[in-house]
């Protein structure tokens, strides 16, 4: 499979220019900071799928439009959390404040949308309907803040819409602009779905195991925000003393001493085996649909992919 990430860089940043050299510095942040640019990647290895010549413009294009709606969600999602690094960086509401953050972030949803709307109708209105999925994975987590009764299924939900739904996107954008058959378009598609669903829960389970040092931000910070991801909700719903005694201390904010000991708990119990466990289903479900695709370097590397997010739980 080859990936052009030198063609993908520079369309990013000429996505983001503006004749306003402010609004243009503000945009371009995150984007100068780095980034894996796992969404374009996706639309180039779905549209290769069955292939081995390069894409077109219009592939990279996509893959543009759904990595500006996933920097444009990490600029609203900083101001929310008030975060202040990103990617080694100040964030944009650290550097210039929340109100030019939250404007920053439309203009990136905005331009991904002018994007999308230029390789046509079908396109457009898919990536409309990923960021409403977007905005209601984060309702569902926001409505469940702090809550020590939050299920499994809202969990799901949650993290489907706010992370699986826009590499589905990617996946299937890259498709449709490269005209794969209606199958293959499905199977992405699928593919996709599942393999942000990896991708979610490896990063919610690393921010219970790794340290402060690997995760550059302090372990458990879901959790000392109200955010009760599978790990935690697992080990709260096991029912023994260690569950009970988790169970007394969320419900608020934690700090210090008390986030370590939750942290322990979570750590040494059954949760964590929980989540992996369904983590590794998500990557059988990715794995079959490339069963569905033709056979291709392109497919071959998707059929890695998930296992890889696992193995960098080891």
């Amino acid at each position: 499979m080859n990936v052009d990430r030198d063609r993908i860089e520079a369309a990013l940043r000429h996505a983001v220019r503006t004749p306003d050299a402010y609004l243009t510095e503000i945009a371009s942040h995150l984007i100068v900071a780095g980034g894996k640019r796992l969404r374009p990647v996706l639309a180039v290895a779905a549209a290769q799928v069955g292939r081995v010549e390069p894409v077109s413009d219009d592939v990279i294009s996509g893959g543009i439009s759904c990595e500006l709606v996933h920097l444009g969600s990490l600029y609203h999602d900083d101001v929310m959390d008030e975060s202040t690094t990103r990617r080694g960086v100040e964030t944009v509401n650290a550097k210039w404040g929340n109100l030019q953050a939250i404007v920053a972030g439309d203009f990136l949803l905005a331009r991904a949308s002018e994007i999308a709307a230029s390789l046509g109708n079908e396109v457009a209105g898919l990536l409309a309907q990923t960021i409403g999925r977007l905005c209601e994975g984060q309702i569902e987590e926001l409505r469940h803040t702090y809550d020590r009764a939050r299920t499994v299924p809202s969990y799901l939900m949650s993290i489907e819409g706010k992370t699986a739904s826009l590499f589905a996107a990617s996946a299937r954008i890259g498709a449709l602009v490269a005209d794969q058959p209606r199958p293959v378009v499905d199977a992405l598609t699928n593919f996709g779905n599942a393999y942000g669903m990896v991708f979610q829960l490896v990063d919610d389970i690393l921010d219970i195991t790794s340290t402060e040092e690997e995760l550059g931000k302090p372990a458990g910070h879901d959790m000392e925000e109200g955010v009760y991801t599978l790990p935690v909700l697992l080990t709260l719903s096991a029912g023994d003393s260690a569950a009970k005694r988790l169970h007394e201390m969320l419900g608020v904010p934690l700090h210090g001493g008390d986030l370590a000991d939750a942290l322990s708990i979570v750590r040494n119990g059954g949760g964590l085996a929980g989540a992996l466990e369904s983590a590794r289903n998500y990557v059988a479900i990715a794995e079959a649909e490339c069963d569905r695709m033709p056979a291709s370097p392109a497919t071959d590397a998707l059929r890695r992919a998930p296992q890889a997010l696992l193995d960098s739980l080891l």
